[in-house]
């Protein structure tokens, strides 16, 4: 595997700013990463707040070019959700699959959001 590829020409910076907010993660990306982490959706593997170019994924499948977002309450806001479509339009031309989650549905859906991450795989 190659660096340059598994973070798609992320610099430095941005990678650093990954390994800090691992560490800040919202309460709704800390309960699906409970599910996701050690291979315990289908065996596959997913990493947490992972650097792709200019962005910060909240969790990446890279054997199924999978990102999952959670957006919380900022991200109905009309800047910021141009800002999403814009940054979804950029990671689907890398070759990545984008589905979203609010913060809502995985705190109070979990298993049906589980569900729909299994079939994007």
């Amino acid at each position: 595997m190659q660096q340059e590829n598994f973070y798609f020409g992320a610099s430095e910076e941005i990678i650093r700013r990954a390994r800090i907010l691992r560490k800040r993660m919202t309460f709704a990306e800390s309960l699906l990463w409970g599910c996701l982490r050690k291979k315990q959706v289908n065996g596959i593997r997913f990493r947490r707040q992972h650097p792709i170019k200019n962005f910060i994924v909240d969790f990446y499948c890279q054997r199924a070019n999978l990102v999952i977002e959670i957006d919380g309450g900022v991200h109905q806001e009309e800047e910021q959700n141009e800002r999403d479509e814009n940054r979804t339009y950029e990671l689907k031309n890398l070759g990545l699959t984008i589905i979203r989650f609010s913060n809502k549905d995985v705190i109070s859906n979990l298993d049906k959001v589980l569900n729909e991450i299994e079939n994007s795989l």
